[in-house]
């Protein structure tokens, strides 16, 4: 069984490596091209886009430097193990998005309070706009991918990671609708590009919300559902020497999760029989949670 759990460890260690460093790849030949586009295609919003594909090869580092350590068995220091490596790599996906959503916002919004104060802008060129493209495509592509396997090996920060690529994708729609507008339609209309990269900035903005409150509610030790404790209380009462559930404690530690619980049975029962009943009591959860659940059961003496 631990043989079996070990190999089952390093081919999830395995997958997430080889989507990570795909990734990697795919983020730093494309943020080389976006800056040379940009910069010389006279495009804030491209640049703007560029710093987003800088963040995510920064992600894919970060991933990859904290999956490692997540993966470490339990030791002296670490008796749930180290799953919530894997959080605070999610977390800090999340911040690194929070702040780059609000230079790119600050930026767009200077750009587009110097045309209002009468400042031209330059007009982008179309090496921009064919990078905005070729990014759309790659980066979608990348999240379709890196989000199959993160769902498929249940990896938070490799899912983080994955809706950090379409969070790209999706800015550079943005983008090429920005310069495309500003190229096709006009001197009057360059401020488009500008415009393009706060919109950009707004999708950055919701996104690392939705990575770093779940996040931080788990590094908090927040409670599983109240659905999910309804399923363990309804596990538990599936054994009729089994009553009352009571001080439930439950969270997640990483990729796993930790239950805590009271139940009582009848006194007269043997230490054996009893033990026997809290073992199966634990397989049972372990098929409803995960193999790598915490439980810890206490047994008390039912009152008549």
């Amino acid at each position: 069984m631990e043989t079996e759990r070990n190999n089952d460890t390093a081919r999830r260690e395995r997958s997430i490596y080889r989507v990570t460093i795909l990734g990697s790849i795919v983020n730093l030949l494309l943020l080389v091209f976006k800056f040379a586009a940009g910069i010389l295609g006279h495009s804030a919003a491209m640049v703007a886009d560029a710093v987003h594909s800088l963040s995510d090869f920064v992600t894919d580092i970060i991933v990859l430097l904290f999956v490692r350590i997540s993966n470490k068995p339990q030791d002296e220091s670490h008796d749930y193990g180290h799953g919530k490596y894997e959080t605070l790599a999610t977390a800090l996906i999340g911040v690194i998005l929070f702040f780059v959503g609000l230079g790119i916002l600050w930026n767009g919004g200077m750009s587009i309070w110097h045309v209002i104060q009468g400042q031209p802008l330059e007009a982008p060129g179309s090496m921009a706009l064919v990078a905005a493209l070729v990014s759309i495509v790659a980066k979608e592509l990348l999240y379709q991918y890196t989000a199959l396997v993160g769902k498929r090996v249940d990896s938070q920060a490799v899912v983080a990671n994955a809706w950090h690529h379409r969070s790209d994708a999706l800015s550079s729609i943005g983008t090429a609708l920005g310069i495309g507008g500003a190229i096709l339609l006009g001197d009057d209309w360059r401020v488009l590009d500008p415009i393009a990269a706060v919109v950009v900035s707004l999708f950055i903005l919701k996104m690392a919300y939705k990575l770093v409150v779940p996040s931080f509610e788990e590094l908090m030790d927040r409670s599983l559902s109240e659905e999910i404790e309804a399923d363990i209380r309804k596990v538990l009462l599936e054994f009729p020497e089994a009553s009352q559930p009571h001080n439930l404690r439950t969270r997640r530690i990483g990729n796993n999760c930790s239950v805590d619980v009271h139940i009582r049975m009848d006194g007269n029962l043997t230490l054996t029989h009893s033990h026997e009943i809290t073992r199966a009591m634990e397989q049972r959860l372990r098929e409803l949670l995960g193999q790598g659940t915490f439980i810890n059961i206490h047994v008390e003496p039912r009152k008549e």
